[in-house]
């Protein structure tokens, strides 16, 4: 079992999680099918070793354990696995920088993406 990053990354795409990952398994895509692929960061399942280092990183709390992704984003898991069929288009992601979202702007989008808190 992998870790999944879920569409609560998307568009918000924060790469603290990069800097803890011991494997370098979180990448990004550069690929230009955006409907697939959105704006987000990919954990590779095969890679990931399930440390868990990437979890508590995230400051939009979009990584789960893959069998405690909640219900809403279950189509995410598929989502991370298919990236393993285009990996020439993903390259690991560059860890950045990012200013810190506040409580509410994490909560509004949990309730964008339909994850009720």
């Amino acid at each position: 079992m992998a870790y999944i990053i879920t569409r609560l990354c998307r568009d918000c795409v924060d790469t603290a999680c990069v800097g803890v990952c011991p494997v370098d398994c979180i990448y990004v895509y550069k690929g230009s099918d955006h409907a697939s692929f959105p704006n987000q960061l990919y954990i590779h399942p095969d890679e990931c070793i399930d440390c868990g280092a990437c979890e508590p990183e995230c400051p939009w709390q979009a990584i789960f354990e893959e069998e405690t992704v909640p219900e809403v984003f279950k189509d995410d898991t598929p989502l991370n696995y298919a990236m393993m069929e285009k990996t020439d288009d993903f390259e690991v992601s560059p860890s950045e920088k990012h200013d810190q979202p506040s409580a509410e702007q994490i909560e509004e989008n949990k309730r964008k993406w339909g994850l009720a808190t």
